[in-house]
């Protein structure tokens, strides 16, 4: 059995921890993609009469459609929800250390 070792032309890949701010900021931005896709089925389940091209399969492609529609609008903070959670939670972090010059 042949063990892969890292190289110098090689150099081994570590997964970059993320802080604790991008984390907040990802968990702020899956709340309101959720807000945003509640939203749109709220409005999607009012009806003003018969959906004579109603069927099983364009339901489902309307709720992909509105998640794809909330994960972009989240993503380009287009509603401001996400700015708002993430700057009241911000203040409740620890500060983070300051990188020294010199430190990598």
């Amino acid at each position: 059995m042949t063990s892969i070792a890292p190289t110098a032309s090689a150099p081994a890949i570590t997964p970059v921890a993320a802080t604790d701010r991008e984390k907040l900021h990802k968990a702020a931005q899956a709340f309101e993609a959720i807000f945003v896709r509640q939203m749109l089925s709220t409005a999607r389940q009012t009806s003003f009469g018969d959906d004579i091209f109603g069927s099983k399969a364009a339901d489902t492609f309307k709720a992909m459609r509105d998640e794809r529609f909330a994960e972009i609008a989240s993503q380009s903070g287009t509603m401001g929800f996400a700015r708002l959670v993430e700057a009241q939670l911000a203040a409740r972090l620890p500060a983070e250390p300051i990188a020294t010059e010199g430190e990598n």
